[in-house]
């Protein structure tokens, strides 16, 4: 499956073999082999890979990108994340390319939102402070 998802992801980013080897510190060969699954990368390459491809290690080596139709792709900053598993205290772990993505640090207070008929959110707390001051002061 990795193989498969560098192929996808470097073509969806329209560079070459040669261009994505030579990011990552490998021959075009080495590529190659990747994506025809005759190896794999080791953790290493893969951390390469994954920076150099803008995707998180989790999805480049188990979600299976390249199945995904085109309209399934997500809109320019729309994210998938994968999946969180919720533990014995409600806890989650948000996946580390999320809190890149969105600047989340240890710390951070986030709000949990929910709506029965669509789902959980969460909320930078800051933002949701800033816009109920807004609203509160717009009803006066």
């Amino acid at each position: 499956m990795i193989g498969e998802n560098i192929q996808h992801l470097r073509k969806a980013k329209a560079i070459t073999q040669e261009v994505l080897a030579e990011t990552v510190g490998v021959s075009r060969q080495t590529v190659a082999k990747w994506e025809s699954g005759e190896s794999a990368p080791d953790l290493e390459m893969s951390g390469r890979l994954s920076q150099a491809l803008d995707v998180s290690l989790d999805d480049l080596a188990n979600v299976p990108l390249y199945k995904a139709p085109p309209e399934a792709q997500p809109s320019k900053g729309k994210h998938m994340f994968g999946l969180v598993t919720v533990g014995d205290k409600g806890q989650i772990v948000i996946p580390v390319q999320a809190r890149r993505v969105f600047h989340i640090q240890p710390g951070d207070q986030l709000m949990v939102l929910g709506d029965e008929d669509r789902g959980i959110a969460l909320v930078d707390a800051k933002f949701f402070m800033q816009v109920a001051e807004e609203m509160r002061h717009g009803s006066k």
